[in-house]
């Protein structure tokens, strides 16, 4: 995979393009006030009915109802959550796309599974941080970046590249690295990694790890520090120092429980349901669950996030995190 640093790379056109960002939640709102930190032309665009319009109004930075929004646009910047995305392309974008203008995604979601296929004159490219919105903004503000990867969907013109990499710098990230992929990989990986270990298979584990301490018996308080509270310590440990630099760090009883342990925590059958998840992300059928999802009015959703709410874990939570100042 090649790397690209920005710290060599000027701006350049980028202070002439008139940039629309569309969305202003957690990465609509930090690449925006980003790249107005950075000199360049910024205009939010939302529904006029949504509550981002008094906190850009609160941030100081330009908003308008979309259609107006996107007037001179030259470029077009997809920071909205994925579900919306097709509904605001249909309706609002691909009726003024001409040549010059170009599109960009932090997520290639609708780019994959093909429910927004730009005209072939459009440059097309992909900048997607690694790390959530308010980190990006965290990051720039102390002058540091967060890595992203990068894809270049559709060259047009030649030159998307050199603008990719230039939104990138004044978007935050860049400073640690700009990592070339393709929109299908980056859609397929990043899935995955949610579904299977950061969104999914890390809570569903801590999930039951303090159901089992507190059914034995032990008080949800002790359960909570043990199987919640301490995951970020150790997290924070594998992400600067890799797993042996995370062994150096705790004791040989932690590590020799852990590596003896682990694997019949997750076993080696335990990849076929990996490889199933995969599948049905590489089909399109997760896609299209989720679609069919959003257009059933998300019955399902609400349901188990309800369920994650009503949880004793998150009860106990609440309880420590307002104890300990969090």
């Amino acid at each position: 995979m090649k790397i690209y640093r920005t710290s060599r790379i000027s701006l350049g056109n980028l202070h002439s393009q008139k940039i629309c960002v569309l969305g202003y939640g957690s990465q609509g709102r930090a690449q925006a006030l980003n790249l107005k930190d950075s000199g360049c032309d910024v205009v939010v665009g939302l529904r006029p009915q949504s509550s981002s319009f008094k906190k850009a109004k609160k941030d100081k930075i330009l908003a308008r109802p979309i259609g107006d929004a996107l007037q001179g646009a030259t470029l077009i910047c997809f920071l909205l959550p994925d579900e919306f995305q097709k509904e605001v392309y249909d309706r609002y974008v691909q009726p003024i796309l001409n040549p010059g203008m170009t599109l960009m995604f932090a997520h290639g979601f609708n780019l994959t599974y093909q429910r927004i296929v730009p005209p072939s004159f459009s440059d097309v490219f992909l900048i997607a941080p690694k790390g959530p919105g308010p980190k990006l903004r965290e990051a720039y503000l102390k002058g540091d970046a967060l890595p992203s990867l990068m894809a270049i969907h559709q060259d047009f013109s030649g030159h998307t590249k050199k603008l990719a990499l230039r939104y990138a710098k004044a978007s935050g990230c860049g400073k640690r690295g700009v990592f070339q992929t393709t929109v299908r990989e980056e859609t397929i990986s990043d899935l995955f990694g949610e579904q299977t270990v950061l969104c999914g298979g890390v809570v569903e584990l801590m999930k039951m790890a303090f159901e089992t301490l507190t059914e034995s018996g032990v008080s949800p308080e002790a359960a909570y520090f043990e199987c919640f509270h301490e995951v970020k310590l150790i997290v924070d440990l594998l992400h600067e120092r890799g797993i042996s630099g995370m062994a150096k760090a705790i004791s040989h009883t932690a590590h020799y429980g852990g590596m003896t342990r682990g694997p019949r925590l997750v076993p080696f059958e335990t990849k076929k349901v990996f490889k199933k998840i995969l599948k049905e992300i590489k089909s399109g059928s997760f896609a299209k669950e989720w679609i069919l999802e959003n257009q059933k009015g998300l019955k399902k959703y609400k349901r188990l996030t309800q369920q994650n709410m009503d949880h004793s874990v998150e009860k106990t939570g609440q309880k420590i995190r307002r104890l300990i100042g969090y």
